[in-house]
């Protein structure tokens, strides 16, 4: 792919200097979000992060940004910062299709909670990334628009399912992209696209209508385990991106009240004595060899600079996959997806035709929501001796386009579209925070991540470490997009 400098107008790349800049008057909103698209209409047609543009909307409210700046009005934190919204958010007259042929035209009468919350504070939306149909599956393939692909080498995937947003990031087309996460779906990406992302707490950032709406019928709500949250080139720029996002509606009766105002990223120097495990494998997993050396090797350096313990432990859950995939039928809409395939004529695909085309029981539900209270039980406990649990963000470095995942990893045959997923959605059911931090690259050139789960609630503290990681590790910030030479 050729590389190319963004203008010399452009700001500073994190999120602050950004919106400072606009909001200064030393760059205008109008020609960032011309820039962005300029980026896209260069760089996208072979990486296909994007799904929908929107081009004069993204004008026009670049413009009326610039407007209020001239008029002496507050133009919010993220003053003129262009933003990717993942096709599963629904964004106001802008089409919305959750990646499925079901819903190819449907154009949302109002906006997601998070996009409102964008908009407010100042942001511009410069399009809709691409995604799995309705989510189901760790990629950025469907039937609908071009499979998206990895700005680190674009003959492998980007991760998913909120691909098109970590391909945004790492591409430096948009420097915020906003994923959803029912099971890894924001850490997934931003290891394999070598970028950070985090799974803020269950409820902290609001969803809704997104996925969890009456009127669109057919769709998985997903709704004890999905979560909303960004994916970024660094942790400051998270933390500032949790400052819009984060806070109660009552339209999520999941959303939890604010515990801050403004979130920034703690020192360090917080963190001293910290009580680390880390798990290579969490006891089961099949893991590549150089993504266990890399994870293992970050987290004793981070313990080492830190004056933490690192202890190998993990808690006794076991391999959760079978429970997980249950409560995922379970939030699906199965009769109405079947009705509504049959009426268009679409053939469902994959992992979600399996799960709408099983005839599922009762009493498999209900072992799975035990099997959940058992591993949400040891988690806690397992958690009381130890302030943060990090592994491998995912099983597997980036791999081929167009399939769900590896069938062999460290040798050994596994489950194509879950075994590469080990880590993640532990985090989705017990709702713990969670974030992926870039950690360094296979012998090959593809990113590794590093996951850190923190204890119930403790989304700062997650941040916090997360900062330390990324301070530790400044040859790989601000990833792909520094080493090409595209910001």
């Amino acid at each position: 792919m050729t590389s190319n400098t963004a203008s010399s107008s452009t700001p500073g790349s994190g999120l602050a200097s950004i919106a400072q800049a606009v909001r200064a008057g030393q760059v205008s909103a109008t020609s960032l979000a011309e820039e962005s698209l300029r980026r896209i209409s260069e760089l996208d047609p072979s990486l296909h992060a994007f799904c929908t543009l929107d081009e004069a909307g993204a004008l026009a409210a670049a413009k009326r940004i610039d407007q209020r700046i001239a008029q002496g009005e507050d133009a919010g934190p993220l003053a003129g910062v262009p933003v990717a919204v993942k096709d599963l958010i629904c964004t106001r007259q802008l089409r919305t299709t959750f990646g499925s042929r079901l819903y190819k035209d449907h154009v949302p009468d109002e906006d997601d909670v998070v996009v409102e919350r964008l908009r407010a504070a100042g942001a511009v939306i410069i399009g809709k990334t691409n995604t799995s149909e309705f989510g189901y599956g760790a990629f950025g393939h469907n039937a609908l628009f071009p499979t998206t692909r990895n700005p680190w080498n674009t003959e492998l995937t980007p991760g998913g399912s909120s691909a098109g947003s970590g391909a945004a990031v790492a591409a430096n087309l948009v420097p915020l992209a906003i994923g959803s996460d029912g099971g890894g779906s924001i850490r997934a990406p931003a290891a394999l696209c070598g970028i950070y992302g985090i799974k803020p707490s269950m409820g902290r950032v609001p969803a809704y209508p997104g996925c969890r709406d009456e009127r669109y019928p057919g769709i998985s709500s997903w709704e004890s385990l999905e979560h909303i949250g960004p994916l970024t080139r660094t942790v400051a720029d998270a933390a500032l991106a949790m400052s819009v996002l984060a806070g109660p509606t009552p339209k999520d009766r999941f959303s939890l009240p604010s515990e801050v105002g403004q979130w920034t990223v703690r020192p360090p120097e917080t963190l001293r004595g910290a009580r680390i495990a880390f798990s290579p494998d969490l006891g089961f997993a099949a893991v590549d060899p150089e993504v266990r050396a890399l994870t293992q090797a970050a987290a004793l350096r981070l313990g080492h600079a830190l004056g933490a313990t690192v202890e190998l432990a993990h808690p006794d859950i076991g391999n959760y996959a079978a429970a997980f995939e249950a409560l995922v039928a379970m939030d699906t809409d199965r009769e109405g997806l079947r009705r509504m395939a049959e009426q268009h004529g679409v053939q469902l695909e994959g992992w979600l035709a399996s799960l709408v085309g099983r005839e599922w029981t009762a009493d498999e539900f209900t072992r799975a929501i035990f099997e959940r209270k058992r591993i949400v039980n040891a988690t806690w406990r397992f958690m009381e001796g130890y302030d943060f649990l990090l592994t491998p963000t995912t099983a597997s470095a980036a791999f081929a386009l167009n399939v769900p995942g590896p069938d062999v990893i460290d040798g050994k045959q596994v489950e194509a579209g879950s075994a590469w997923l080990a880590f993640s959605a532990l985090g989705n059911l017990t709702g713990a925070p969670a974030a992926s931090v870039p950690v360094g690259l296979t012998h090959d050139g593809r990113p590794v991540g590093l996951q850190i789960m923190g204890g119930h609630l403790d989304d700062l503290g997650v941040l916090a470490l997360s900062g330390a990681m990324e301070a530790l590790l400044p040859g790989e910030w601000p990833t792909v997009a520094c080493r090409r030479g595209w910001i």
